[in-house]
C-alpha cells in the first residue's frame, strides 16, 4: 500500500490527473471572487487551454488573483480548544438537517 500525504496540488501529480488546474481561494470561490467577471473568465479560458492542449497529464496553479483578506489560508481547517465547540455544534446541526431532508426523502 502506498500512502500520499501533502497537499491537494501533490496528490493529483502523484496519481497523474490528465488535467489540473489549481485555483488557491478559498472554498466555494473555485473562478474567483464573487462578481469578479474578469477573473473567473481567466480561470475558465485556462482550464479549457489545459483541456483542448496537454496531451500527457499535468497540473497547473492558476494566477488568479485573491484581493479579500488573506488569513483565511491560516484558520482554514484547524480545529482549536477556542472553536471546538462552536465546530461540534455546527456538524451536529448539519447532522440533523441531513437526516431530516431524507427523511422527507431530499437528495443533496
Amino acid at each position: 500500500m502506498t500512502v500520499v500525504i501533502g497537499s491537494a496540488m501533490d496528490i493529483v501529480t502523484w496519481c497523474r490527473v490528465p488535467r489540473y488546474l489549481h485555483n488557491n481561494l478559498p472554498l466555494g470561490n473555485p473562478l474567483g471572487e464573487p462578481g469578479d467577471r474578469q477573473s473567473q473568465r481567466r480561470s475558465v479560458e485556462h482550464a479549457l487551454r489545459l483541456a483542448s492542449d496537454m496531451s500527457t497529464p499535468g497540473v497547473e496553479e492558476a494566477d488568479v488573483p485573491w484581493t479579500g483578506r488573506d488569513d483565511w489560508r491560516k484558520v482554514y481547517g484547524r480545529v482549536t480548544d477556542a472553536n471546538r465547540a462552536e465546530l461540534m455544534k455546527m456538524g451536529e446541526e448539519n447532522r440533523r438537517k441531513r437526516a431530516e431532508n431524507k427523511a422527507k426523502g431530499l437528495a443533496r
